[in-house]
């Protein structure tokens, strides 16, 4: 067992927050574009894997799972597919929803020349809301058995892992159970997850001082996040921000990060 598994690391960091009141514009393929206004505030980063066990969805938004990935190489289609399958399967087992669904699986990097649509997201955001969820929904599925579905209570989750261990630009996640409405912000994404033909419509996080954040140091491949980024029941945890961030003493030949992520939308009877 290593060091990073038994010493807790909580860490004072720099997230970058949306100034409050602000809808921004994000181009995903062209950055410079993005209409995000800023700004920064120092928090605590708590280091996650103490608290593993205690960690739920109707709780805190999101979960860890120790569970190695079923494929080695995602530029293969073949697997790649299989690792969706393998996403869809696991929302099932942790929710019990009847059908799940998958989209928008992307490979990031922090490495020199990376292109935009590619690098992680510096800022803190949920990914989407009810109004992407249901365009996926629509186009993913056939028109009866999507308006059929789209009565019915569903959820969009994210599935984040490392492909190898995270040595620089790392990935927190704020407590949903910490985040208010009040505190979130439209956010569009244009030209998002492989360039479809519409807007991407998610949330852009303003900072309120009851946050709390939440990060795995030195995160292995066989380690991977699942979280809640929208539910239906109005009631429910959800809308769990995330970015990436810079931990402190990184050193600066550290690894470029490499992760893979997945949405996925999970339905229920």
């Amino acid at each position: 067992m290593s060091d990073t598994d038994t010493i807790t690391c909580d860490v004072e960091a720099t997230i970058r927050y949306v100034v409050r009141g602000e809808k921004a514009t994000f181009y995903a393929g062209e950055r410079d574009k993005s209409y995000w206004p800023g700004e920064d505030h120092t928090v605590t980063v708590h280091d996650m894997r103490p608290e593993k066990d205690q960690l739920s969805f109707d709780r805190n938004g999101f979960v860890l799972l120790d569970e190695a990935s079923p494929v080695s190489d995602y530029d293969d289609p073949q697997e790649l597919a299989k690792y969706c399958r393998y996403c869809e399967d696991t929302v099932q087992r942790l929710t019990g929803a009847s059908k799940v669904i998958s989209f928008g699986a992307i490979r990031r990097t922090n490495a020199t020349g990376t292109h935009g649509h590619n690098q992680p997201a510096n800022g803190a955001h949920v990914d989407y809301g009810e109004k992407t969820t249901a365009d996926y929904t629509r186009l993913l599925l056939p028109e009866d058995e999507a308006e059929e579905l789209l009565t019915k209570r569903r959820m969009l989750f994210n599935l984040w892992r490392p492909i190898t261990m995270v040595e620089s630009a790392p990935f927190a996640l704020c407590d949903a159970s910490t985040v208010k409405r009040e505190d979130l912000f439209p956010s569009e994404i244009v030209g998002g997850l492989g360039g479809v033909n519409f807007s991407l419509w998610g949330f852009n996080l303003a900072y309120a001082p009851g946050h709390r954040w939440m990060w795995v140091p030195h995160m292995q491949p066989w380690e991977m996040f699942v979280f809640k980024l929208f539910d239906t029941d109005e009631d429910a945890v959800q809308f769990t921000a995330h970015t990436a961030f810079e931990a402190p003493d990184t050193p600066p030949d550290a690894a470029p990060r490499q992760s893979i992520e997945l949405r996925t939308i999970a339905f229920f009877d």
